[in-house]
């Protein structure tokens, strides 16, 4: 039996802010592995490449308000930082 993957573990690192701020970067963070994982089935950020992550900002939260997309974009970016692939995230 796998263990699934802790977000947490893997964010502490790069996470600042408020407590409220590491809580939604955490919440979103989970929200975006989950929809890769159903969709691509690539369970760890660790697997990601630019596609699928332009496919959750592109397919996942279009219909979101700007300031959703905007926030859901900051996670990605955090995401990106911890992976060192600022340059294959960016989009």
């Amino acid at each position: 039996m796998s263990k699934s993957f802790d977000m947490e573990l893997f964010l502490t690192s790069v996470l600042t802010g408020s407590h409220a701020t590491r809580q939604r970067h955490l919440r979103q963070a989970n929200v975006i592995q989950a929809e890769i994982a159903k969709r691509w089935l690539q369970k760890t950020p660790w697997c990601w490449q630019k596609k699928h992550v332009a496919w959750f900002l592109q397919h996942r939260i279009n219909h979101r308000s700007e300031a959703t997309r905007y926030y859901y974009l900051l996670t990605v970016r955090l995401l990106a930082r911890r992976l060192d692939k600022s340059r294959v995230f960016y989009l």
